[in-house]
């Protein structure tokens, strides 16, 4: 099997792992920071989801971080079934989460004009924005899982 960007067990795939652990680490920093974020659900929402994807990310990143320290082979159908079922459900609950979030933020800050604390206005709108940048990492590493699933 041909070895390309992104498999289990490179420098890619740590990359990665690490910058959906870091923007998911940072959005949900960035919402539990805000004074009063838990009345809103799609925010909860978004913490829980960013809670989780930061935890599986940092899973896969060890895992990927001691391969390449040990020189292992990441690559049988087993682990990358796992690793394609976790990437998607959490590449949807990340999604739907960050949407619902935007849809929140756009309703109360801009339509309604509700925004009297400026600071919290902003860190709203950068862990919403963090958290899409966390499911793009999600998305480019579940296409290539899915790519390798395929290759088998």
């Amino acid at each position: 099997m041909r070895v390309f960007a992104g498999t289990p067990g490179t420098l890619t795939a740590l990359m990665l792992r690490v910058s959906q652990c870091m923007f998911a680490s940072c959005s949900l920093v960035s919402m539990v920071t805000i004074p009063r974020f838990s009345t809103v659900t799609a925010f909860c929402y978004l913490i829980a989801s960013m809670g989780v994807l930061a935890i599986w990310s940092l899973g896969l990143a060890c895992m990927d971080a001691y391969a390449i320290t040990r020189k292992k082979d990441l690559c049988n159908a087993a682990l990358v079934s796992i690793l394609v079922v976790g990437d998607w459900l959490t590449g949807i609950l990340s999604l739907s989460a960050a949407s619902a979030s935007a849809g929140v933020s756009v309703l109360y800050f801009h339509d309604l004009d509700d925004c009297s604390n400026i600071q919290g206005c902003s860190k709203y709108q950068l862990s919403v924005s963090l958290a899409f940048l966390s499911w793009i990492s999600v998305h480019a590493s579940s296409l290539i899982m899915l790519w390798l699933l395929a290759a088998f």
